[in-house]
């Protein structure tokens, strides 16, 4: 015979004749039963007082899941993209912490952290307005005709056209970006370089190699305070006579300086510091091995050499000094230095340019003329009335 249907009343626990289950245990089960049914009225009632639009998104909440399950009974899966953006799209709707199964909370909230992100990065798309585009064409012919970094730009920009854009708007629109970053001194040795810049003059040497491989040698000497290169000659044979008369021609009798700075090369002999003397400026020796105790002519030395001798093929003597003497030139008077604010070495009619009224925008009816230096290995940037 088949088996009666079950009693909703059969987790009661039933009295034998024996009297083996007392009345307490009867009555407990009787209560756990009751708490039961309790609960399941009670989650019924909360049921009826929610939205509609809650129980729809758990009912998808829990359908989405389901069909994982179901999924994952044939082929083990993740979710994808798509179903963790429902998830977390279904989870503000109802809750969730409850209908949860298949992943852990911790999961979710990250999801939905993710989804925050991307809303906010989606609403942040704006930022400043770009540069016109006249601007943005004349940035990269100015970096692919002279080769320079963003602070030179900015610089040129501002000073010569009037036009203020920040190194780091110029950046933008560069392929690359050379660091440029100065080399200091230590810090007690820079703090008397600033002090006393107005009255310190520092000299050096370099080399550059003419098209018969025949070495050259450079000499320089440059106003610390200034920036200015006072003096430049080229010479196959050094010596410290030659030195001397070189440095008589930059230091005439009416200068103001005091102080010059060399190394301790041996051509600074003690006779030429004695000779120096009669000159009225007092010679401040560098430390051995320490070129950044002359880092003022040290940089304009690598200026020298990435502007001017790096690109350039001497064939002799004459020809590097005539070279040299055209780029000093345009060193002192057309180059802008950032250090100086940016300005100039000295001072150029009509430099720096005043500050347009529209930072961006050339004004009406002007132009910007471009002037070659050293054969258009440089170009010398200037507003132009429009023919």
């Amino acid at each position: 015979m088949g088996r009666s249907a079950a009693s909703p009343w059969s987790f009661v626990p039933k009295v034998f004749p024996g009297g083996t289950v007392s009345i307490c245990s009867a009555l407990a089960g009787l209560a756990k039963g009751y708490a039961a049914l309790l609960a399941t009225a009670l989650r019924c009632f909360s049921s009826l007082l929610r939205s509609r639009a809650a129980l729809a998104a758990e009912n998808e909440f829990l359908r989405l899941q389901l069909a994982k399950y179901v999924a994952r009974g044939v082929q083990p899966t993740r979710l994808d993209n798509h179903e963790r953006l429902r998830l977390a799209l279904l989870s503000r709707f109802c809750d969730w912490r409850k209908a949860l199964a298949v992943v852990k909370p911790e999961t979710l909230l990250r999801w939905h952290r993710n989804l925050w992100r991307l809303y906010w990065r989606h609403k942040s798309r704006g930022g400043r307005p770009p540069l016109p585009p006249e601007i943005r064409e004349l940035i990269r012919q100015m970096a692919w005709d002279n080769r320079w970094g963003e602070e030179r730009i900015a610089a040129e920009l501002l000073t010569k056209l009037g036009i203020s854009v920040s190194p780091s708007t110029v950046r933008k629109y560069l392929p690359r970006s050379p660091s440029d970053k100065p080399r200091g001194g230590g810090q007690h040795w820079s703090t008397f370089v600033r002090n006393h810049a107005g009255a310190i003059v520092a000299c050096d040497f370099c080399t550059a190699v003419t098209a018969t491989f025949h070495v050259l040698y450079v000499f320089v000497v440059m106003e610390v305070g200034s920036r200015r290169l006072l003096h430049l000659n080229v010479t196959a044979h050094p010596t410290a006579a030659w030195t001397l008369q070189q440095l008589r021609e930059a230091l005439p009798g009416d200068h103001h300086h005091r102080f010059l700075i060399h190394d301790r090369d041996a051509i600074y002999s003690p006779w030429l510091d004695d000779s120096l003397g009669a000159l009225g400026v007092r010679v401040l020796r560098t430390p051995r091995q320490t070129p950044q105790a002359n880092t003022f002519v040290e940089r304009l030395i690598g200026t020298m050499r990435r502007e001017c001798l790096d690109h350039l093929l001497p064939l002799g003597e004459s020809h590097l000094r005539r070279l040299l003497h055209e780029w000093r030139q345009y060193y002192n008077r057309a180059r802008p230095h950032a250090s100086l604010g940016p300005g100039f070495p000295e001072q150029t009619t009509g430099l720096p340019a005043k500050t347009l009224p529209h930072r961006h925008r050339l004004p009406n009816g002007a132009r910007v003329a471009a002037r070659p230096i050293l054969a258009g290995l440089h170009h010398d940037y200037r507003l132009q009335d429009a023919a």
